[in-house]
């Protein structure tokens, strides 16, 4: 198990901060409302996107017609990604750990 962490680590690390990015175009996107999300490169970003959006704009409403669920989201997988990968996170605690006892 203790091999595979480095491997977990940068895996997980790298699809965290793509879905943050992917988060941050969609923020940026919503300024131009001709860019429709459902075709050509803007699958890319709606897609994987949208599948976490959807349920939270429901049970988070538009704030004087501003939709709030990407900011949401980009902080919550912001968090998510400190918590197991930063500097203090538990996987890279984990990794410090192991290489320790080998070493």
């Amino acid at each position: 198990m203790t091999a595979a962490l480095p491997q977990v680590h940068l895996a997980l690390g790298l699809l965290l901060g793509l879905w943050t990015l992917l988060f941050l175009f969609r923020i940026v996107l919503t300024w131009y409302p001709q860019v429709d999300l459902g075709q050509g490169w803007g699958r890319l970003v709606g897609l994987p996107t949208e599948l976490v959006l959807a349920p939270t704009r429901r049970l988070i409403q538009p704030i004087g017609g501003v939709d709030v669920a990407p900011v949401v989201w980009v902080g919550l997988v912001s968090l998510l990604r400190e918590l197991l990968v930063g500097q203090q996170g538990l996987i890279t605690q984990a990794m410090l750990r192991a290489s320790a006892a080998m070493g």
